[in-house]
């Protein structure tokens, strides 16, 4: 029987902030070379409000990891209500799949908050 390790407090950190630069890197590709919200152009500038919220919150916490675990939750709710925004909107063109474009935005919003569990904290015991 082989146990699954944990990852160590000191790793996880790291780790988190290296999924969350990634996500943002993956996002800005994303909405530039392909586009989120069709296939591409001035719908897709609304996800400018995401990487604003993950900036300001990063800025503000002083990279704590406290702070940065909420402003990493910050940035994956402000992707649901972007998105949520632009659909209820009508933002996207004709002829793109809604199913997609939520399917898409529920990755990055794992994505955020898998790395705001990873930045966060842990309690020793």
């Amino acid at each position: 029987m082989s146990t699954v390790q944990q990852p160590s407090v000191t790793s996880r950190r790291p780790l988190g902030l290296a999924l969350a630069a990634l996500t943002a890197l993956f996002l800005v590709l994303g909405v530039g070379a392909l586009g989120i919200l069709g296939p591409g152009g001035r719908p897709d500038r609304v996800y400018v409000v995401v990487l604003a919220v993950l900036l300001v919150g990063a800025a503000v916490s002083r990279l704590r990891p406290s702070g940065l675990a909420q402003a990493l939750a910050a940035t994956a709710a402000a992707q649901v209500l972007v998105t949520a925004v632009a659909l209820l909107g009508g933002l996207p063109p004709e002829g793109s799949s809604t199913l997609d474009i939520v399917g898409v935005n529920l990755m990055y919003t794992a994505l955020w908050a898998v790395s705001a569990w990873l930045v966060h904290p842990v309690r020793r015991r």
